[in-house]
């Protein structure tokens, strides 16, 4: 087998007039005399340039390229691989799963080192292509500093090495870059991020202040100080960030977002960075968007059966408008891709016009506005009906031509699911009346309406119950009769960070639209009215909700007061 692979690879870089029958033979007497392959002598030779042997690698023998730019490796998959057989080789582990364990190889035909690797690891190895110098540097980057340690036990190293960074705001470009590409900032960088995900960040904010840069981590919500970082670092850290970005790090002075995707031993994940200039610098926010907190089953967001049959019986109408409402940050997104999950088959063509496309959908057709090329949300929703879709995703409802055009396609034949921003679901009614929607077209198109905010989860390794219930419960409002209603708190540990919570739950508010109703929505009447109105037919609000979740002990009194006192 290897044989028959040799010759492909020599008789395909002929074929390709990579190379003459006369370089051949010479690198063929020069690999005897040193032993090696003779890949590495063609290359040595100077016969064959690197990034033409990987090309030949990748079409003709189908070994996938390796990207090492983007990579976050943990200390347990490099334990894989001793950092000596790593370099002596040039190869590098960069994913393991299940049995099977990836590795980025100069030389992915080296059928000795592959059957020493499946030997060793007891995994089966798949080779993956990349050149020396990346691999090299790979190996100085992740061998010679693993991901572990505090942000400070870093900066502590980095001020023994014999590296000087500026921290004048203006810096020639090109030295922007050099300081940027400096292997303790990347290490600094790396460990920034890999902490944020390790404990379960939603956003990394990076923030100059006067005298220093502040870290802060969101977690559960809730923004946490992670490190300050001396001054002497913000232009080489913000720099790096914007590079892996694909930023203009040039350009200070305007906002700017990027993206970028990190391959880590539980898949890949993606960030959506965007930068702000400040009177101290620019002022930079790393979004983390695990796609695998998305792909959830409804049953998993925390609705009840009351109302998860409901959910499940709209999305499943063949036409109407759903609106899902709430703060920012209230999870409105992963809902809607949730309820687009469970209804998502190969006989329905699924349309999202979104702002931005945070998570990629397999078997949905999903878009992103972009107002300066005239792509805005209602041309877009413009633009898909003639798709011929079953199913549109509006990103949300911001103006009166995207809430017509989303009425009329509801009113002929679609399913369309879209966001509002109004603090509870009677509000959104009143909300499209604002926007100057006529009201017999809202009653005729809305089918449901949901609104929805996040609390956190009680920790369940510091759970315990709380004395004062009954009183809490009183002070709160709850109408609870049961004089043994418990609730409970957590008292902190180092599982939550000594927070009490650990995860995030929704609590929801389900509004369908009855008869009565319809006609105080015709009759423009106030939300309060409406809200009354839907409460008496059986509406539980939001707070109602977080009531039910209290008493099942998943989060707590304090915790459902702080995200529904505006209600």
């Amino acid at each position: 087998m290897l044989k028959k692979e040799k010759k492909s690879l020599e008789e395909s870089l002929i074929e390709k007039n990579l190379l003459s029958r006369d370089d051949l033979k010479k690198a063929l007497e020069e690999s005897k005399k040193s032993g090696g392959p003779i890949r590495k002598s063609l290359v040595k030779l100077g016969f064959v340039k690197e990034k033409d042997l990987i090309a030949v690698y990748q079409s003709e023998l189908n070994i996938p390229r390796a990207n090492l730019e983007n990579l976050i490796l943990s200390p347990k998959l490099l334990s894989i691989l001793p950092e000596n057989v790593a370099r002596k080789n040039h190869i590098l582990p960069i994913l393991k799963s299940g049995k099977t364990l990836s590795v980025a190889m100069s030389d992915p035909l080296d059928i000795i080192i592959l059957d020493e690797l499946r030997l060793k690891t007891g995994c089966n190895v798949e080779p993956a292509t990349a050149t020396e110098e990346e691999i090299i540097n790979a190996i100085n980057k992740f061998y010679g500093t693993p991901l572990t340690g505090t942000i400070e036990e870093v900066i502590k190293d980095l001020d023994t090495e014999a590296v000087s960074f500026e921290a004048a705001e203006e810096i020639d470009p090109s030295k922007l870059h050099d300081m940027a590409e400096e292997a303790p900032i990347i290490k600094l960088v790396n460990v920034m991020i890999s902490n944020a995900i390790k404990d379960r960040a939603s956003d990394i904010h990076v923030e100059p202040e006067e005298t220093a840069l502040k870290i802060r981590n969101r977690i559960d919500g809730i923004l946490h100080d992670a490190a300050s970082i001396p001054k002497h670092l913000q232009a080489a850290i913000l720099s790096r960030i914007k590079i892996m970005s694909d930023m203009n790090i040039a350009l200070k002075r305007t906002p700017q977002d990027g993206r970028f995707q990190l391959k880590t031993e539980k898949g890949s994940i993606d960030f959506r960075v965007s930068s702000f200039p400040t009177i101290y610098g620019e002022n930079i926010v790393m979004r983390i968007l695990d796609s695998s907190s998305v792909l959830l089953g409804l049953e998993q967001l925390g609705f009840y059966a009351d109302h998860l049959e409901i959910i499940k019986k709209l999305i499943a109408s063949p036409h109407g408008i759903f609106l899902v409402t709430g703060p920012t940050g209230s999870g409105k997104t992963t809902t809607l891709y949730s309820a687009l999950n469970t209804i998502n088959s190969p006989d329905k063509n699924i349309i999202t016009v979104e702002d931005p496309v945070e998570y990629r959908l397999p078997g949905i057709r999903q878009s992103q506005i972009n107002p300066q090329a005239g792509m805005t949300f209602a041309n877009g929703l413009r633009s898909i009906l003639r798709q011929d879709p079953d199913i549109i995703m509006v990103g949300e409802i911001r103006d009166l031509e995207t809430a017509e055009i989303a009425i009329q396609a509801a009113l002929t034949g679609h399913l369309v699911f879209s966001t509002l921003h109004t603090n509870d679901a009677p509000s959104s009614l009143t909300r499209l009346i604002d926007m100057g929607v006529e009201p017999f077209l809202i009653s005729s198109s809305v089918i449901g309406i949901l609104a929805q905010r996040l609390v956190r989860k009680i920790c369940p390794h510091c759970k315990e119950e709380l004395k004062e219930s009954a009183a809490a419960l009183e002070e709160f409002g709850a109408n609870i009769k049961a004089k043994d209603a418990k609730t409970y708190i957590g008292k902190g540990c180092s599982e939550c960070k000594n927070t009490g919570y650990r995860g995030r739950i929704g609590i929801f508010e389900m509004m369908t639209l009855s008869d009565k109703i319809k006609e105080l929505i015709i009759t423009k009447t106030s939300a309060s009215v409406i809200a009354k109105t839907a409460r008496e037919e059986g509406m539980l609000t939001l707070r109602d909700d977080g009531i039910r979740k209290i008493l099942d002990g998943q989060t707590s009194v304090e915790e459902v007061v702080r995200v529904t006192m505006n209600d």
